[in-house]
């Protein structure tokens, strides 16, 4: 079985509001939804055994990615193949590609680290890709995936998962797994499963504003 969705990106800052289901106002409200390290891992490995052969590593990568870097759905669409330097064993993100801060101050040019599986994963797949695309991600018949296609695929792999992510209220659904889910179970795992992070680190990673946003959101990750 293969899932995509094609189309190009915008050049400008694709938001992710349709994904959260909130407004840009409440973006980085509290974080209602999260997965722990071996849920996502069982995505990624129902992403490759599902995904049509020649996307299996491109999911699969992506997936990775995400759950790496906590990028958000609209900056990793834009993601070129000249951002990412394996012999540093970073992704660099233009200032241009990442969402403004509501706020007068503006986001800088970053470097994120990756992991060295994450490495190991996005090499792998680069090696066998089916079409040359300035694009990290193309899909099926466009050059760049679309916001909605990576979607599509983050929803598909929790599906076939069989995947239920925890929630403030409970344990939610498979269909309820998104893109910015990933983002806050950077924030979870980071707190809870690495040692020595503080809600700092997290800001850090997540490119927050503030370290009050990463409050606001993420203080009911910090178990006491």
């Amino acid at each position: 079985m293969g899932y995509d969705s094609t189309g190009s990106a915008s050049s400008k800052v694709q938001r992710e509001s349709s994904d959260t289901g909130q407004s840009d106002d409440t973006y980085d409200s509290r974080a209602t939804a999260w997965l722990k390290p071996r849920q996502v891992n069982a995505m990624r490995s129902a992403t490759v055994a599902n995904s049509a052969t020649y996307l299996a590593a491109r999911n699969d990568a992506l997936l990775a990615l995400l759950y790496d870097t906590g990028l958000r759905v609209g900056e990793l669409v834009q993601v070129d193949m000249e951002m990412l330097d394996f012999d540093d064993g970073v992704l660099m993100l233009p200032a241009a590609v990442q969402k403004d801060y509501p706020n007068d101050n503006s986001p800088v040019y970053t470097e994120i680290a990756l992991a060295d599986d994450t490495r190991r994963v996005v090499q792998t797949y680069l090696a066998g890709r089916w079409k040359e695309s300035p694009a990290l991600f193309p899909s099926r018949s466009a050059d760049r995936i679309t916001t909605q296609g990576v979607r599509n695929i983050v929803k598909q792999a929790a599906v076939d998962a069989e995947v239920r992510p925890y929630t403030t209220n409970g344990r939610g659904d498979p269909e309820d797994v998104t893109p910015h889910t990933l983002r806050h179970s950077v924030a979870y795992r980071m707190l809870n499963w690495e040692d020595g992070n503080t809600l700092y680190d997290v800001t850090k990673r997540l490119r927050h504003a503030t370290i009050l946003t990463t409050e606001r959101v993420y203080s009911h990750f910090d178990r006491v």
